[in-house]
């Protein structure tokens, strides 16, 4: 059974704004920001940033915040070894599955997410 969407659009131009360290460690969990570290393109380090943004903002919209206060470092979004993204958080029971999917272009990230009930 489905428990939530949500889907979010993120402009790339708003991002590179707001890239700041704090910015960046409001955003990003440890894990995250350990993978952020390593990039060394500038442009690459913003995509990365704009597809984490855009996914934890289609998660909360799918969670619709859920049961109080809820951050964004609470959920790691990380890569499979094909690069396909997933969520690791300790936010769920072990009774859902969370499918996500982010694309880039260079004006834009766009993620959605699908939370699943078993």
């Amino acid at each position: 059974m489905i428990i939530g969407i949500g889907i979010d659009l993120v402009d790339m131009d708003r991002i590179k704004e707001l890239m700041s360290e704090r910015f960046i460690d409001r955003i990003l969990s440890s894990e995250e920001k350990k993978m952020y570290l390593n990039i060394a393109a500038e442009n690459t380090k913003l995509s990365y940033i704009g597809g984490r943004f855009a996914a934890k903002e289609a998660l909360f919209k799918a969670i619709s915040k859920g049961h109080g206060k809820t951050y964004y470092t609470d959920f790691s979004i990380l890569n499979t070894e094909n690069g396909s993204p997933y969520v690791k958080t300790d936010y769920f029971t072990n009774n859902e599955i969370i499918h996500i999917s982010i694309t880039h272009t260079d004006s834009h990230a766009i993620a959605y997410v699908m939370i699943e009930k078993l």
